[in-house]
């Protein structure tokens, strides 16, 4: 099975998702799943295609959340929940890394 290294910029947003969720940001109903997957992105952690996989479905999933109040910088509430999620699942950088790696594979 192939693995795949995340990007600098995917760790990037992980991290941040991580102090985020340290400074308790991500709500009650944050995930021990996306606790698992900001600390691994992260880490630098290689991760497998049924990972990158459950990540392109997390994207795709919740794109709407990037429309809800707090998601982006500067807004009220930002982070919401929605977006400390969004980063721990490596953010904007993680959904265009997940469809390239996907892409690649599906190839």
């Amino acid at each position: 099975m192939s693995s795949h290294r995340p990007p600098q910029d995917v760790q990037e947003a992980a991290d941040r998702a991580r102090r985020w969720i340290g400074e308790g940001h991500a709500g009650e109903g944050f995930t021990d799943t996306g606790r698992r997957r900001a600390s691994q992105l992260a880490e630098g952690e290689a991760v497998s295609t049924d990972v990158v996989r459950k990540m392109d479905q997390y994207f795709s999933r919740h794109e709407s959340d990037r429309d809800a109040e707090g998601f982006s910088r500067g807004g009220d509430g930002f982070p919401s929940p929605g977006r400390v999620a969004w980063d721990a699942w490596g953010g904007d950088a993680g959904r265009r890394w997940a469809r390239t790696v996907l892409d690649k594979e599906d190839r």
